[in-house]
């Protein structure tokens, strides 16, 4: 690397960002695929449960299903408002 070619412009091409993009929503459906039918219905019931007793923001919370071997683990992430006056 020459000290000139620092200042040159590096932008990535259209391409590369479009093939980019592509390639994240690809794996992201493929994420979605995966999953299993009741997954949705019970994001959708633990929302409900959750909403009961806590006052959040369907954003924050994150469901995710991850796989190991013959293990599936449910992991639920719930970002608590501050309630401290």
């Amino acid at each position: 690397m020459t000290f000139f070619d620092y200042f040159a412009n590096k932008k990535p091409t259209t391409a590369s960002l479009a093939k980019e993009r592509l390639q994240i929503i690809v794996a992201h459906e493929r994420n979605l695929r995966n999953q299993p039918d009741y997954l949705p219905a019970l994001q959708k019931e633990i929302m409900e449960v959750i909403c009961r007793y806590v006052d959040v923001n369907v954003d924050d919370v994150d469901v995710q299903l991850d796989k190991n071997g013959n293990c599936s683990v449910l992991e639920l992430n719930v970002t608590l408002p501050n309630t401290r006056n």
